[in-house]
This record gives C-alpha cells, structure tokens and sequence, in this order.
C-alpha cells in the first residue's frame, strides 16, 4: 500500500500472518515498524526508545526499519485532523507498532485517541507487566514482590464511550426511558444529569480472560486473578466473573483448578502443573496489591478496574515512568507506555523515558526476539542501578547523576554494546 504522507522504508519487510493462522506472527530479520512519538514528551522519549531497541536488535542480527506515522499534534501539522486514515492503515498493513503519550483532554474537546487507536484496531487486551528494577525507589520497603502482569479488556466498559452530556435532548429522552420504560423512578436526581452506558458482553469477556490464561500457561505462571466488582454491579462486573470462570473451565480441562476446588478437593496444594483461577473483589484487590503483593501473578479484569490497578500496581515499584505497556489483537500489537504527555516537561530533554523502552521491549518479545529484549531490560536496570538516572530518580536517590532523556538512552545503549 502506498501512502500520501508517509514515507515507507525501501530496505524492510512488512511482518505478516502464518499461513492458515489469525494470531502467529511470520516476522522478517528487517522488519517495518510503525512509530508515533505522540504529543508533550513523546518527542523525547520517543527517540530515546527507538535508539535503545534499535541497538538490541541489531547486537541480536535484527534490524528495525522505522516507519514515523502520525496521531495528535503531529497529525494536526500534518493532515489537519488527530487520527489520520493513513496511521490506521499503516499501522493495521505492518500489523507490530509502538506509541508515545498523546494527550486527551479533560471534559471537553475530542475523545481519546488512545482509546480511538484500540478501538480501530480491535486491540482489545491492554497488557501492563508490572516488576522492579534493582536500583529504582519505591514507597514501599520490598517492591521486588511485585511481578504481576494485568490484562485489561480495551473496548468495553464505561470507556466504550456510550454516554450523554447535561442539557442534551439525548440524556433527557435515556433518563425518561431508565425512570418511565424500564421503571427505575426515583434513581436519577432532578437537575443536570450526565448517563453513560457500561456493556459488558461474553464474546469480550472471555477473548480477553482466554488471553490472559494462555499467557499464564506459557510463561508458568501460577495463578489467573479476575477482578471485578461483582457484589455491586450484578450483570455486568458479576457476569464478567461468571463468564472468565465458564471459559477456564469449559476450554482448558486440567490445565486449571478453580480456588474453590482447590480448597475443597486438594486443602489448598496446588498441582504443579494447572493454573489456580480465583477472583476478587476490585476494592479488597487495591489494598491486597498492598499487603498481599506476591500472591498475585496474573490479573485479568475490565477496562475501568485495570486502569485503576495498573496504576497503583506502577507505583509500588517506582512510578509510571517506569511502567510498560502494550495492546493486543488478533496478530497485531500497539505498544505504548502508561504515563501520559506530560505537556510541561515538552522538548526539554528531562522526563525518564524507561516505561517507552520497556513498552518497546514488550514488542520485542511479541516479534519472538527474546534475546533482544533481555538485553533491553537488563541495561535499562544496570544503567539505573549504577545511579545513573534522569530527574524523576535523582531526586529520590543519595549519590545519583543526572541525566537528560537522551543521555539515559545513550547509556542503556553502551550497556547493551557493551555485552553483545
């Protein structure tokens, strides 16, 4: 496919599908990847992500060819619009993008674009591994507990985006159908009243609870977690519990064990080979993050709830300029960080850009280049844990140097040269 605006590497290869398969990936040694460095501090850390991952590919004989694609001010200088046609196309055509923060406003002016981009793409797992690196600060005194990965469900919930404004005809004829047709009188305060809608279906349920039981089987992890706030909302966060449960026990045999079961059946000894499959309610689950960090491996939940949890879940173990992201589909993958643009801090060559880079790590393993993203990680950590770090860590560290965003990226880089 050719492209108005965008320029297509001459040298690399377009990853595509096994043959006969939705989800396996047939990945060249050159690929073209698609990259959006996004709005505020995306113009930082963008580069500085794209110069350490293209060092691990290349100490590993792999070669990215960047394709640059567009989304948010970059898009508007560009093409007048936040979400070009073209960025979709490119981005679905080479099937394994990453993405810096673009900014979504509060209250008003255009929905999110990150939430546009998993929507459009059917992206419909947010992936956020959440694990600490020696040598970062954290609030609590054992981060190193945490090692828990959340998969969020991306196209449901209240971020589907199904709500009416105030003063709306729109909101006034849902309000006369909640209180006069479906006999909810007395719910609604009178005055301004914004609705929104919260779907919560089986087909996105269990694509998203199968994906995070898959993940838990291949990578031995010990447990599934579903978090939800069933005991309040009985048919939609109830029924996605219900739901992850029928599709763990219906699809995967004695590959798992429910908690009940294993309390009932085996005094709570877990066989060595099944996954435990428990739930939890969401506000006991954010103070067990607490209290009970290493219990927790794998998590899978809605899109409100996960937002929440990988947020706190980040902060045990140093921030959101630590924390790593990705979205996944059907054979596609959009890797992003979790912090936001940051707009204050743009072009001033400051913020940690570690969450892009791990972020791109996790595109790294999804390409199947093991080797190049345990290179990443282990020379993001000894970089940090050496005490060379950018503002966000310095101030919190004893004996630390400062660096700017693209001197961290250079020093990650000499410690990948270094070991290759």
């Amino acid at each position: 496919m050719s492209y108005e605006k965008i320029d297509v590497p001459e040298n690399g290869k377009k990853i595509t599908l096994k043959d006969g398969s939705n989800d396996q990936l047939e990945v060249p040694d050159n690929p073209i990847i698609p990259i959006i460095y996004g709005d505020g501090v995306g113009s930082d850390v963008g580069p500085a992500a794209q110069q350490v991952l293209e060092a691990a590919a290349d100490a590993t004989g792999h070669e990215i060819n960047w394709m640059r694609v567009y989304a948010g001010e970059s898009a508007r200088d560009k093409y007048g619009e936040n979400l070009p046609d073209e960025t979709v196309e490119a981005i679905k055509e080479h099937r394994v993008a990453i993405k810096g923060p673009l900014t979504t406003p509060v209250g008003s002016g255009f929905r999110s674009l990150n939430v546009g981009l998993r929507k459009l793409l059917d992206l419909y797992a947010n992936v956020r591994p959440t694990y600490h690196l020696e040598g970062v600060p954290s609030p609590v005194t054992t981060p190193e507990q945490m090692d828990m990965i959340t998969f969020r469900e991306n196209t449901e919930d209240v971020y589907a985006g199904i709500e009416w404004e105030a003063g709306t005809d729109e909101v006034e004829q849902v309000k006369e159908f909640v209180e006069e047709e479906m006999g909810h009188d007395n719910v609604i305060h009178d005055g301004p009243v914004g609705i929104g809608v919260k779907p919560i279906t089986e087909f996105g349920t269990k694509r998203l609870v199968r994906r995070a039981i898959d993940y838990a089987l291949e990578h031995d992890r010990d447990s599934v977690t579903l978090v939800h706030k069933g005991n309040i909302m009985k048919f939609t966060e109830a029924q996605f519990r219900d739901w992850g449960y029928e599709v763990a026990e219906e699809e995967y045999g004695d590959e798992i064990i429910t908690e009940d079961t294993l309390w009932e059946e085996r005094d709570g000894d877990a066989p060595d080979d099944a996954v435990v499959v428990n739930d939890r309610i969401a506000d006991n689950m954010l103070q067990q993050l607490l209290t009970r960090t290493d219990q927790y491996d794998v998590i899978a939940t809605m899109n409100l709830n996960g937002d929440y949890m990988s947020d706190a879940a980040g902060a045990q173990i140093g921030g959101l300029g630590i924390a790593p992201g990705a979205n996944f589909g059907d054979g596609r993958l959009l890797a992003e960080p979790v912090h936001g643009s940051a707009p204050k801090y743009e072009g001033q060559d400051k913020v940690n850009p570690t969450a892009m880079i791990l972020s791109g790590r996790m595109m790294l393993e999804y390409l199947g280049w093991n080797d190049a993203a345990d290179l990443v990680r282990d020379a993001v950590e000894e970089t940090i844990s050496s005490g060379k770090v950018t503002y966000d860590l310095e101030r919190q560290l004893e004996d630390a140097e400062k660096l700017a965003t693209s001197e961290f990226a250079r020093e990650v880089v000499d410690n990948i040269e270094s070991v290759a």
